[in-house]
């Protein structure tokens, strides 16, 4: 085995792939945002679609570390780009607080008593009636006998 074959070869990388590396660690390093005319065709499903074919094609025909370096900028492209758009309508049509209120208010109305529940408030409050009275009687029940048959 030649020495050229084990160590990475430097003089095969273009100074535009330099370039783009470069660009590339820059855009993450400082967490550069999506320009707001971008957004609406990187948020659509057309949109992935071409940052991810892109994407593909820079990790097949560069240098593999631009490559691998290309996947994690177009995950994050397309995550802030996902995630101006996601601030947006969560705050314009997230309801307030009060509004809330006023809503659970509504749908739940005052409770009414029925007419069954006043009756047996009346007729048979537990805890305020006159407590039981045991009766002494002379009655005695008496079991008879059932032959050896099972209890049912």
């Amino acid at each position: 085995m030649s020495k050229s074959s084990n160590t990475f070869n430097f003089k095969k990388i273009s100074a535009l792939e330099i370039l783009v590396f470069i660009l590339f660690v820059i855009y993450l390093v400082f967490q550069i945002q999506t320009p707001s005319v971008l957004i609406p065709f990187i948020s659509s499903p057309f949109g992935i679609t071409i940052v991810l074919i892109i994407t593909l094609l820079v990790f097949f025909y560069t240098n593999p570390i631009l490559g691998v370096l290309s996947l994690f900028v177009a995950y994050e492209f397309i995550r802030r780009s996902m995630s101006v758009v996601g601030k947006v309508v969560t705050v314009k049509y997230t309801p307030t607080q009060m509004k809330k209120d006023m809503e659970m208010v509504a749908m739940n109305p005052p409770k009414m008593v029925t007419l069954e529940e006043d009756i047996v408030s009346k007729m048979a409050p537990y805890g305020m009636s006159e407590p039981i009275k045991m009766e002494l009687s002379s009655f005695k029940p008496v079991a008879e006998n059932i032959n050896n048959a099972s209890m049912v």
